[in-house]
């Protein structure tokens, strides 16, 4: 079984937790629909990445029942 040589210092355990804090993601307001996105990602309900359409939008399904 591993055990460690030395007991690890505050000083060095802290640091090596400097990396695990959460971080929020970023968000921008799209220009063409106003909505909120990540940056660098296609938009998902117009499918518009940098001016372009990139996903083309299904027809709607309209469920008629009598």
């Amino acid at each position: 079984m591993a055990v460690p040589r030395k007991k690890t210092s505050p000083q060095k355990r802290n640091q090596r937790r400097a990396h695990d804090s959460l971080t929020l993601p970023s968000v921008i307001e799209d220009k063409d629909s106003g909505e909120f996105r990540r940056p660098h990602h296609i938009d998902l309900k117009t499918g518009m990445y940098r001016g372009r359409q990139v996903i083309v939008q299904k027809a709607e399904v309209v469920d008629d029942e009598d």
